[in-house]
């Protein structure tokens, strides 16, 4: 359960940022690079790359190349994993 608390602060303080919970938002519709998600969400590319690789650190985005582009989507088998886990916890 510790472990669980664990991860469950770290994805936590990864959706506690708006431009990261725009990102995950984003994502819901379908995969997009980072030159495509830095327009729609009118950040500068290399602050969405930081909020990128936060999200990837907490695994709840994946990426895979596509050719000269990496392609983000959203982890859904950890995010609905981190959605139990904060729920067992609040029903305690």
């Amino acid at each position: 359960m510790k472990r669980d608390k664990n991860n469950l602060a770290q994805y936590l303080k990864a959706i506690g940022d708006s431009n990261r919970l725009a990102i995950l938002n984003s994502l819901k519709k379908k995969p997009l690079c980072v030159c495509e998600m830095f327009l729609l969400l009118n950040l500068p590319q290399n602050l969405a790359s930081h909020h990128l690789k936060v999200l990837k650190d907490a695994d709840l985005i994946i990426s895979k190349r596509e050719g000269v582009k990496i392609v983000y989507a959203r982890n859904e088998k950890k995010i609905n994993e981190f959605q139990d886990i904060l729920t067992n916890i609040i029903k305690q």
